[in-house]
């Protein structure tokens, strides 16, 4: 499902990551662990196309490898970072929406779902993370 070999993988001149390889068969469940600075990080960028990579990365037999983010997320790979305020000006449902925008023509029954399953979005559905102030979020 999932192949990635002889990857290498950094930020401008600073290599992160070499010669990695990995297969993911469907179904199968792996965890990623390491120490900060280990290249968890730089490997979900990779795959995600968020930065630049050598060697392949391919997808059901499809490669990926050097496609643009948002090709990739069609073709089913997402990239969710760890951080709570990536649009932190915008509200709950606008969040969602954003998150949702392969699938805008059943966005009305998946925001249904996603609020059966949270109801706490629901209460708060216009509710922004934070206020943004200067590109800074104010808590």
């Amino acid at each position: 499902m999932l192949t990635i070999k002889n990857l290498h993988a950094g930020y401008g001149e600073m290599p992160v990551l070499r010669d990695i390889s990995i297969t993911l068969a469907e179904g199968e469940i792996v965890s990623v662990v390491g120490s900060n600075g280990a290249g968890k990080t730089t490997l979900l960028k990779a795959i995600s196309g968020l930065i630049k990579s050598k060697g392949t990365i391919t997808y059901n037999n499809e490669s990926l490898h050097n496609l643009a983010a948002h090709t990739i997320v069609q073709r089913g790979i997402v990239h969710v970072p760890e951080g709570r305020k990536i649009f932190p000006e915008m509200s709950v449902v606008e969040n969602l929406i954003m998150g949702g925008y392969l699938h805008q023509n059943d966005r009305k029954q998946n925001m249904e779902r996603v609020f059966a399953l949270f109801p706490k979005l629901a209460d708060r559905r216009n509710q922004a993370q934070c206020r943004a102030v200067n590109n800074r979020c104010l808590q």
